[in-house]
């Protein structure tokens, strides 16, 4: 092999090791994030805490709209004052006043950051694809605890209060959608 054959083949080596790296960056930031609640990132629980403390945090709700998303969005509660290990229960109210269906999905995360590790969601309307017919107006549950390990957590333990934000953005109209929506109506002639 040529000196010039030598260097080819490692720079196509570097340029597939590249790629390879920048493929996989994605879904292992993904999973670092959920796994260490990184960047405000909530964690997942099939069900609520078995433990219930008698201290109290305050969790705070957030509601905003992507510039190009035309619902209305709001938190109907501010805030709730819940015993740390305690399942919450808020509801966000999402409204379309456009005459035209639009679907949205919600992104999230939690204030400040090292709580995304013990802010835990049970159910929630961002796990799925939302969408919205003319003038519909829709209240959207999301059912939560604090996990009792956030007083193990030096960073986090102190906090008086989390902030769980979600941002409706607007998503492309899912292919079957046309399946599911009500029967064209036919003329007689």
């Amino acid at each position: 092999m040529t000196q010039n054959q030598k260097v080819v083949t490692r720079l196509l080596g570097v340029i597939v090791l590249m790629g390879g790296l920048a493929w996989a960056s994605v879904p292992f930031y993904d999973w670092f994030c959920r796994v260490t609640g990184f960047g405000g990132t909530t964690q997942v629980a099939e069900q609520g805490s078995e433990t219930v403390l008698d201290q109290t945090i305050r969790v705070r709700f957030d509601a905003s709209l992507a510039r190009d998303m035309p619902w209305e969005f709001r938190a109907m509660q501010p805030h709730m004052d819940i015993r740390i290990g305690e399942t919450g229960l808020a509801f966000y109210e999402a409204y379309n006043p456009t005459d035209q269906p639009v679907a949205g999905t919600a992104s999230f995360n939690v204030a400040p950051y090292e709580t995304g590790a013990y802010f835990v969601k049970i159910a929630c309307f961002c796990f799925e694809l939302q969408v919205l017919q003319p003038g519909e107006r829709v209240e959207m549950p999301v059912s939560f605890f604090v996990d009792p390990a956030i007083l193990d957590d030096a960073e986090a333990r102190g906090t008086p209060a989390i902030t769980l934000s979600y941002t409706f953005h607007v998503t492309d109209m899912p292919e079957d959608y046309a399946a599911l929506g009500p029967e064209p109506e036919t003329v007689a002639n």
